[in-house]
């Protein structure tokens, strides 16, 4: 029997979202050492994508309360990655809903750095996501589509999203755990699914973990096994709330010769122990409490940002009365 948690499969492509993900617990304003830091990083541990921050609509988003990578504008990006001589693929996310304007906002391949648009929805935003992957795959982008808070999501909605998404130019369709809440057995029932519907149109399904219950990387893993080929992490896990799949163990568990794991850990060193005085994430109480209820993080990080945090059976209490 062939063990597939430990074969190379150089199919496996990694994206890093520290400064976009990361950037949801300090409302993007990192400082351009740190981008340019994390980016070298990715060029150096030979990651495949880095994904920088959002397109987001200044409409929605007051610029004067949210750093250069709520938005990416062209002369931010090009301030930290010049014409990106390398071969990392830079990615933005762009957010369904009316938080995106994305036909002024995203200009055309030729005239940006960006090689990537990923296109998040909620189920019922499903339309507006293929238009916007639409806009994306037209202008010369790769574009894929990341469908949030699927653990919320029946599974008959799931197929008729898939059954849409699949026709579209997505090239990547991302199994999308929001609140941390799965476990391993329903990531291989989404994974197969998605594959399957998935089937014939050259798409390739991704991961996106969550660490609430501190199963962001087994559950990668999981999907990796069930043939999951696009994978996302962060390095040290930064993200919003608990965090995401942390890079550092997702690249030695790859075992592919051309990720190196040395400049990770300096940057770890360096940029990540410091900023850890200054920024909180993990699988902090109120995380795992939110995780295991299958409820979204905005809660924890209230209640982390109250008079009393560390009053977690307070909490507990608090979000099983919500139920």
């Amino acid at each position: 029997m062939k063990a597939p948690w430990i074969s190379y499969r150089p199919e496996i492509k990694v994206l890093d979202a520290t400064i976009r993900d990361g950037g949801l617990i300090n409302s993007h304003q990192f400082d351009d050492g740190f981008v340019k830091a994390t980016y070298d990083t990715c060029v150096r541990a030979g990651v495949d994508y880095m994904e920088i921050g959002y397109k987001a609509s200044k409409r929605v988003f007051a610029p004067d309360q949210f750093g250069d990578w709520k938005f990416c504008k062209e002369d931010d990006l090009r301030r930290i990655l010049g014409d990106n001589d390398s071969p990392l693929k830079i990615s933005v996310m762009a957010d369904a809903g009316g938080k995106t304007d994305y036909k002024t906002d995203i200009l055309p391949k030729e005239q940006s750095v960006i090689d990537v648009v990923r296109v998040a929805c909620y189920i019922h935003q499903i339309p507006e996501a293929v238009d916007m992957i639409k806009d994306a795959a037209d202008k010369g982008y790769e574009a894929t589509c990341n469908i949030m808070a699927i653990s919320t999501v029946h599974e008959s909605e799931i197929a008729e999203a898939l059954d849409i998404v699949a026709k579209s130019p997505a090239s990547t369709v991302v199994v999308v755990d929001s609140f941390g809440s799965l476990y391993q057995e329903q990531i291989k029932n989404l994974v197969l699914q998605y594959q399957q519907a998935l089937e014939g149109t050259g798409k390739e399904v991704g991961i996106h973990a969550h660490n609430n219950q501190q199963l962001a990387f087994a559950n990668t893993i999981e999907a990796i096994i069930h043939g999951a080929n696009r994978v996302d992490a962060t390095l040290a896990g930064m993200g919003r709330g608990a965090g995401n799949c942390t890079m550092e163990l997702l690249l030695g568990f790859l075992r592919n010769p051309k990720f190196k794991l040395r400049p990770v850990w300096e940057f770890i060193q360096q940029h990540v122990v410091p900023l850890q005085k200054t920024m909180q994430w993990g699988a902090l109480p109120p995380f795992v409490i939110t995780g295991q209820l299958n409820q979204h993080p905005r809660s924890a990080i209230a209640w982390l940002a109250s008079e009393n945090p560390e009053n977690c059976a307070d909490f507990y209490d608090k979000c099983i009365a919500d139920v």
